[in-house]
């Protein structure tokens, strides 16, 4: 397949002493030495975040899906004054469902800011198999390393298993790009489709966004939830996105409910396979951007987590599988 440049690019693995930001993890007790020691720096990486046209926008070039205007202000502009703010340095772009399956203003910012974002296009699942085509288009000539598949598109009474899905998913692994799952409803309603997926196409790298919608589990059936992603670490294909914190808490910022949970998938896992995001720009209304990363080190220090393992969820484990291949 043909491989895309990595000149200039953010996700290459050489590190750019310009565009690092630092990560400072302080274990409770510590003296000032052991602070010092645990400062390090590392390339900052947002997993997941979305972007959408400014109204104006809409009106002239990218127009929303009818029925899906958005409320919260995201076009790109925005973005990334927040992330200097906060000292972000890049990030994956998922494709809004504000404009579906019509990515022209995903793929402009992604080849105005080259050196910024990847991107996550959107699966579409029709059944005359124009996704498989569009979605090789995507990654191939607009430089997609991602595909995002959302379960709540496909058609009434079909799974992410049928004939259409299979195609996607393998065809994804075979052009190198990584297939993220939105489990909103539930785990438990997609596990055995995610079961599927990753037996028969082992290649395929899998994305579970959010924590795959598991919250610090209340009862039972929470608990399975909870177990039955720990379960999927079995598969090396699958990471695990940190993100969208305040869509999985059920406390405030800085979601310190979260800390067992962290702690388990590191266990499990590994920190190279968990990556943070923000889900921006729902999070700027939440708790704000910078806060939204800065809620991870809090978590991390409450663990404590090392400086280590805090760099891959905070940069290098999306560096490592959404690098550019040169």
């Amino acid at each position: 397949m043909p491989l895309i440049s990595s000149t200039n690019n953010l996700f290459s693995l050489k590190s750019s002493p310009s565009s690092v930001s630092s990560i400072v993890v302080v274990p409770r007790g510590a003296s000032q030495s052991q602070m010092a020691a645990t400062t390090t720096t590392t390339k900052i990486i947002d997993s997941h975040l979305h972007v959408w046209a400014s109204p104006q926008e809409a009106k002239d070039k990218y127009p929303y899906v009818a029925g899906q205007e958005p409320s919260l202000r995201g076009n790109v502009d925005f973005l990334l004054h927040c992330m200097e703010e906060a000292g972000v340095d890049g990030a994956v772009i998922v494709q809004p469902i504000n404009h579906k399956f019509d990515h022209s203003y995903v793929t402009s910012v992604l080849k105005k800011h080259p050196s910024k974002f990847v991107g996550c296009c959107l699966a579409n699942p029709a059944q005359d198999a124009s996704g498989l085509q569009q979605l090789q288009h995507l990654i191939l000539e607009d430089g997609y390393r991602a595909v995002r598949f959302n379960p709540y598109l496909w058609p009434s009474g079909e799974q992410m298993t049928n004939e259409i899905g299979k195609a996607m998913f393998k065809k994804a692994g075979e052009l190198g790009v990584a297939v993220g799952f939105m489990c909103m409803k539930g785990l438990n309603l997609h596990i055995s489709e995610i079961h599927t997926l990753c037996t028969q196409f082992p290649n395929t790298k899998v994305l579970l966004d959010h924590l795959a919608f598991c919250k610090p589990p209340l009862n039972q059936e929470e608990a399975k939830a909870f177990s039955d992603l720990m379960d999927l670490s079995r598969f090396p294909q699958v990471y695990v996105k940190f993100s969208g914190l305040f869509r999985v808490s059920r406390n405030p910022f800085p979601y310190q409910d979260l800390c067992p949970l962290l702690s388990q998938l590191v266990s499990s896992f590994g920190a190279n396979r968990l990556m943070w995001g923000s889900d921006f720009p729902f999070v700027v209304e939440e708790c704000g951007y910078k806060q939204a990363k800065e809620a991870v080190s809090v978590i991390a220090n409450q663990l404590p987590l090392s400086s280590s393992d805090l760099e891959w969820i905070m940069g290098k484990t999306a560096v490592q599988l959404f690098t550019i291949q040169s």
